[in-house]
């Protein structure tokens, strides 16, 4: 069986956000009966950023947007103003090439907090607090910073200047107004890189703080880009923070079924039952999702904002709130995707094993998934179909990526609680021949980062990198679970979630938390006293 069926909405998405592409991106029909080579998630943070869409909209007429929206993330009602100001930097379009358009400047925005930081006073002994950089990822930088509470936290102890750089072509960080295939050719992890470390160089002429030691912070593919900043730009950075960073999904260093085998595992931990009820609902919505009445039932059981015309966006619709609780399965309450209970997993599985053993199957994962999309009980109805959703968001810059250097293999194993499915590297080629005009380059990244034998390979050279990772994350898998050195140390949480070290301290924060982010504070405070150190001797 090809890649799960519940992603052809993707195509129907894509296809509406890309009819200014390229020929051969025009050319793809909207209901292609090619399989679908992608796995049933969107990038966490570009669902994270759904939510700030609505969440502006609702707020739009409110005297306190700002406010409204800022305090939703962050999951507090206290934040009146963003605690950054905005700033755009004039980038070079193309790092790499000499080529006639290579110096198009765009602008790519960066947010800055400078209430901590310790400036020099010139006297001796008067150093320069560091700069803590986050890389952006895949989408607006304010929906980065404002759930980066961790960096806010900690700015004080070290005089920290906080600086997030917003990821080329996500945000306001456009080099274009087209999303031709030319135009998408210089969205690269590397150009990305690149722009982190010219804006970083830049900032600190400019502020008279080219001694200021640099640290990097990233979470997701924002931490598979912090980690491999330090190993292109030693430089420019002393270390990098890198949180849920699966740079290892490539390839065949990490088994394909890894992220669905965790999620699968984080609801069976909790109750077999659970498990097996998500398990077994696939083959029921189908059967009763194959005629038109089944769909008009189904549209009244799962209370559908539209009749629906497929059982395929149910099971997008399911699918997806059981992979992000499983992501966002934090030990306090948060609103980063939507609002959540603490321990949100273990909620839903109780919801399911709340019904007697006869009850039917779908009115179950029916009300599990209520959970993530409706905990508060203010909606009155559900945007299934995604066309109908505000969720709806252009999804085309990562479908790039994902189509040109990201290929992460995914599968689902006969032991999963998601149906089974294969991936294919050919698949995947002729879709994004047909989409894009390009090929895949399945194995660039381990060709320009590395991957395979990383523990040999990264202790040989390798320095000051933090990979933290909760195992409750399913990106976990493709994470490094184990010391490679000294100073390139694994933090693993057995109850952690996808980079929970990152978000704010609370004060229901469980112990191990606690201490994952002393242990962090500690090794960032040895890389920055020995720098200091090494300073000192050379001067």
């Amino acid at each position: 069986m090809a890649a799960p069926p519940v992603l052809t909405f993707l195509l129907l998405l894509l296809a509406k956000a890309l009819s200014h592409a390229s020929t051969a991106a025009a050319a793809l029909p909207a209901h292609s009966n090619d399989p679908n080579p992608f796995p049933p998630i969107t990038p966490l943070h570009l669902h994270q950023a759904r939510r700030q869409q609505r969440l502006r909209q609702a707020a739009s007429s409110s005297p306190d947007a700002t406010k409204l929206v800022t305090a939703a993330a962050d999951g507090t009602d206290t934040m009146a103003e963003p605690p950054f100001t905005e700033h755009y930097f004039p980038q070079e379009l193309d790092h790499f090439t000499f080529r006639p358009n290579a110096s198009t400047v765009f602008y790519q925005k960066y947010l800055v907090n400078d209430t901590f930081w310790r400036r020099s006073s010139g006297r001796k002994g008067g150093s320069t607090g560091p700069l803590f950089v986050f890389t952006g990822g895949e989408t607006d930088i304010e929906s980065i910073a404002i759930n980066a509470g961790f960096m806010f936290d900690i700015a004080p102890k070290f005089g920290a200047l906080l600086v997030f750089i917003e990821h080329r072509f996500y945000g306001e960080s456009m080099p274009f107004r087209s999303n031709s295939t030319e135009a998408l050719g210089y969205l690269t992890s590397t150009q990305a890189l690149a722009d982190f470390a010219i804006l970083i160089t830049s900032l600190k002429q400019n502020l008279s703080a080219e001694t200021a030691p640099v640290v990097v912070f990233g979470g997701s593919y924002g931490g598979m880009l912090a980690s491999w900043f330090r190993l292109k730009y030693p430089h420019v950075t002393i270390g990098a923070l890198a949180s849920s960073a699966p740079i290892l999904q490539f390839d065949y260093i990490t088994p394909w079924s890894s992220f669905y085998d965790v999620v699968s595992q984080d609801y069976k931990s909790e109750s077999l039952n659970c498990f097996s009820v998500i398990k077994a609902a696939w083959d029921v919505l189908e059967e009763r999702g194959s005629n038109d009445n089944g769909l008009l039932e189904l549209s009244k059981l799962f209370r559908a904002c539209k009749t629906l015309k497929d059982d395929g966006s149910i099971q997008k619709w399911l699918w997806t709130a059981f992979i992000y609780t499983a992501m966002s399965d934090y030990p306090t309450p948060a609103s980063f995707l939507e609002n959540l209970p603490a321990y949100p997993v273990k909620e839903m599985c109780k919801i399911i094993d709340g019904f007697p053993a006869n009850a039917d199957i779908l009115e179950k994962v029916f009300a599990a998934a209520s959970l993530f999309y409706n905990y508060t009980g203010d909606q009155t109805c559900n945007h299934i179909e995604d066309k109908d959703s505000p969720r709806s968001l252009d999804l085309s810059y990562w479908r790039w990526q994902a189509c040109t250097e990201m290929i992460m293999p995914m599968s689902s194993s006969n032991e999963s609680m998601f149906p089974p499915s294969t991936f294919s590297y050919e698949d995947r080629f002729n879709y994004c021949f047909r989409f894009f005009g390009v090929r895949p380059r399945p194995h660039w990244i381990t060709t320009e980062y590395g991957g395979y034998k990383i523990d040999k390979v990264l202790k040989r050279f390798g320095s000051n990198i933090i990979f933290s990772n909760g195992m409750r994350d399913p990106w976990s898998g493709g994470g490094v679970l184990k010391n490679i050195s000294s100073s390139i140390v694994a933090l693993v949480t057995e109850k952690g979630a996808h980079h929970l070290d990152l978000r704010g301290a609370t004060k229901d924060d469980p112990d191990w938390v606690i201490e994952q982010r002393r242990q962090e504070v500690e090794i960032i405070q040895g890389w920055i006293d020995q720098y200091y150190q090494d300073t000192a001797q050379v001067s």
